[in-house]
């Protein structure tokens, strides 16, 4: 098994959806959570605020420590929240991508870790 970052491209700009709209996709996306961990490749999910709220810490010279309000870098999208899973193979974690995108409405990014799940 190998961990994959499932990762919710959210854009930066547009209207937020309806309230209805918002319910429904939240719905799905419980939907999809839960059909993980029925499947038992539910490690974490979860959704991030806004990348105004963004902190970053930079290491400099002499032990000090940047800090920087908002995010690393703009663009014209950003990390709106993730999903850690397992799945036995890239096949699989992109079939769960595509279900995380359907629920989500938005881009999934599918991405492995490095090293294999220590399971």
């Amino acid at each position: 098994m190998t961990y994959y970052l499932l990762s919710v491209i959210q854009p930066a700009d547009g209207e937020p959806p309806s309230a209805e709209a918002l319910a429904r996709i939240m719905h799905d996306v419980e939907g999809f959570h839960q059909e993980l961990r029925e499947a038992g490749a539910w490690i974490f999910a979860g959704g991030l605020h806004g990348p105004e709220t963004a902190v970053v810490l930079c290491p400099g010279d002499g032990g000090e420590v940047r800090v920087t309000d908002g995010p690393y870098t703009k663009g014209e999208e950003y990390l709106g929240g993730l999903c850690l899973i397992k799945a036995a193979d890239r096949d699989a974690a992109l079939e769960w991508g595509r279900k995380a995108s359907l629920a989500t409405t938005l881009p999934i990014e599918v991405r492995p870790f490095l090293h294999p799940a220590g399971d």
